[in-house]
């Protein structure tokens, strides 16, 4: 229980207000604590699919004991044990495996059962990318918490320059009204401070539902007829279900319809904050190019 002990050691030096030793690495995840080990991290428990990916872009893939259901990317994290998912984790499992960290997702995973783990002297770090840098700075944290550091900065810094390079391409590209949709029943999209509208944004495109207060908002048909978007996108249940795209056909007055703007993306490239953003985001720029030559 080597790690449960100096878990506690160095949750009460913290608690204390003392510092932490000085072989310790230290770093704040996305509630603003300050998170530290005090030894090295060999057994990594990961609480989400996009948490799972982000430990093995961060170079961690190798440490990691445990993952959450829907983790399947890369392949080999399909081939780790589960722990539970966003509605239920099993605490029991997680703490007999004797981690030496546990990564967490704040919009996913429940704060009263992690606390439970962080009581055992376990440390917890939360993630909540929000932007394309929250991302990269992720897997900078993690690279530093998990050992590798080398591997983590490289990756990051090539993933904000590919982001940067596509700005660049399409900031001066007319404008295609988006709508895309994230979810048909109830029917659900995005606004502007999502991700998946940061990356329309960066595209050139104008998201018609990027005004809403919610990152992920509601709305009815209706209101898509109304805001009679040029080009309707969505990732669907999987990479191949049209099924959602389709049902937009029995309204031919709309824009994307007559056009044949109708278009489906990954759903795993561009719904889940990761480094594959970047090839996510590169398909939907050239597919809003597609659109823009049927305008």
């Amino acid at each position: 229980m080597k790690t449960l002990r100096s878990g506690i050691f160095l949750a009460l030096m913290l608690a204390l207000g003392l510092p932490a030793p000085a072989a310790a690495r230290c770093v704040h995840d996305a509630l603003d604590r300050k998170v530290c080990i005090a030894d090295s991290v060999e057994r990594v428990v990961s609480l989400s699919p996009g948490a799972t990916e982000l430990l093995f872009s961060a170079g961690a893939g190798e440490k990691l004991v445990a993952v959450s259901a829907w983790s399947d990317y890369p392949p080999e994290a399909g081939e780790l044990p589960q722990v539970g998912n966003s509605n239920r984790l099993d605490l029991e499992a997680i703490v007999a495996l004797e981690p030496d960290l546990v990564v967490a997702w704040v919009d996913g995973n429940s704060a009263s059962q992690l606390a439970k783990i962080e009581a055992l002297g376990i440390p917890v770090f939360w993630l909540k990318p929000r932007t394309f840098e929250h991302i990269a700075s992720a897997v900078e944290r993690l690279a530093l918490l998990s050992g590798d550091e080398t591997a983590g900065a490289g990756r990051a810094a090539a993933f904000l320059a590919g982001i940067a390079q596509l700005r660049e391409r399409y900031q001066k590209a007319p404008p295609v009204r988006v709508f895309y949709q994230v979810w048909h029943e109830p029917l659900m999209t995005i606004n502007d401070e999502e991700l998946i509208g940061r990356a329309i944004r960066l595209c050139g495109g104008d998201n018609v539902f990027g005004h809403l207060p919610r990152l992920v908002p509601r709305i009815s048909t209706e209101a898509v007829l109304e805001a009679n978007p040029d080009a309707i996108l969505s990732g669907g249940e999987d990479s191949d279900d049209r099924r959602w795209l389709d049902q937009w056909r029995r309204y031919p007055e709309l824009t994307a319809v007559s056009r044949d703007n109708l278009y489906l993306i990954p759903p795993s490239l561009i719904q889940r904050p990761t480094l594959r953003m970047l090839e996510g985001s590169e398909q939907l720029c050239q597919t809003l190019e597609r659109a823009r030559a049927r305008l």
